[in-house]
């Protein structure tokens, strides 16, 4: 959506208490922001997010220009092995027409990925797993959305990937191409009442003449089960490029497994100035399954037990109707004698 946009993501917030696992009942979107969530999708959880979206950018000092055309952002997520770790792939792909406006008009169609990059992200660090005392109290809504300190402690994630950028591509400063290093830190608080914070902090292309650093600060609110809205900003420093950006808007979850989502891209300068606007859905199938809980006894120990609890229950049965057998007769004897 933005000159050099890397697709990062923005997690859908759709319950008001705070999560405590990866996985989720319904889907856990990145979408419609380019933060990335500290949580992965759930082990075994394949997930698919895409956007496509129109651009307007006009740059007004000397060599100005006007561009205009569309791209689609899009990523693949899966849960992999453990619940914390998350592989993915994820780009950007733009077509447009960059006019210069100078005394000679001269257009120049371009097409190409912004960017295309795959990697790893694992969740090294979580305030919020098996936290007993966060559930939801029952009997109190007050101390449901009340102010918690601990909720300032965030979960700390980390990603490791690799860029793929191909030879002459119009969006990249001129000789990048082939692989390089991608890193990125991403924490992320949840607050009482469905408010959700995320921080990104990005290393972009090391090693290369745009090594890109950015950040993304983000905040969301669910205010209810299947809405939530955000806002966001971006700011991203190279020698290539500069810019800070502002983003805002809402999802809204179709069903547990499919969401859709809308935002708005924006920034003050006019070097150039940038305009988009972002339709997107993000769909899940989800083989998840809850690890089962072994308490050391095997199938054939558990087999065992209950055949032993149920020949017990009979043989008691017996000896109860043996017993009152016994009593009958006895108390026919005292008739008798009577």
């Amino acid at each position: 959506m933005s000159p050099i946009k890397p697709t990062l993501v923005l997690i859908f917030s759709l319950i008001t208490m705070q999560a405590f696992s990866q996985y989720t009942d319904v889907i856990n979107s990145n979408r419609p922001g380019v933060s990335r969530s500290a949580f992965s999708v759930g082990t075994n959880v394949a997930q698919f997010e895409v956007g496509p979206y129109i651009l307007k950018e006009e740059r007004t000092p000397a060599t100005a220009f006007e561009v205009s055309g569309f791209g689609v952002d899009f990523a693949a997520r899966y849960g992999l092995l453990w619940e914390e770790l998350e592989l993915n792939i994820e780009g950007t792909f733009q077509n447009d027409t960059q006019t210069f406006t100078s005394n000679i008009s001269n257009e120049n169609k371009r097409a190409n990925f912004r960017s295309l990059a795959i990697g790893a992200k694992y969740l090294i660090y979580d305030p919020y797993k098996n936290s007993e005392d966060d559930k939801p109290n029952l009997y109190s809504w007050k101390a449901n959305h009340s102010f918690k300190w601990k909720s300032l402690i965030p979960a700390v994630a980390v990603y490791a990937g690799a860029n793929f950028d191909t030879k002459d591509n119009p969006y990249t400063a001129p000789g990048i191409e082939g692989f390089s290093p991608k890193v990125m830190i991403a924490t992320q608080n949840n607050f009482a009442g469905g408010w959700v914070f995320i921080m990104n902090l990005v290393k972009d292309r090391i090693g290369t003449d745009q090594s890109d650093f950015s950040y993304v600060l983000t905040l969301t609110h669910s205010f209810s089960p299947q809405w939530v809205v955000f806002g966001e900003t971006q700011g991203i420093k190279s020698d290539f490029y500069a810019d800070n950006l502002f983003r805002f808007g809402g999802a809204y979850l179709w069903t547990k497994d499919f969401q859709l989502d809308t935002a708005l891209t924006f920034n003050t300068k006019d070097t150039p100035s940038v305009f988009s606007v972002n339709f997107g859905m993000s769909y899940r199938l989800d083989f998840h399954r809850d690890k089962e809980i072994d308490n050391g006894t095997s199938a054939k120990d558990e087999g065992k037990r209950r055949f032993n609890k149920k020949r017990k229950k009979k043989k008691g049965d017996s000896s109860d109707k043996a017993s009152t057998k016994k009593k009958r007769k006895k108390d026919d004897i005292d008739f008798d004698d009577n």
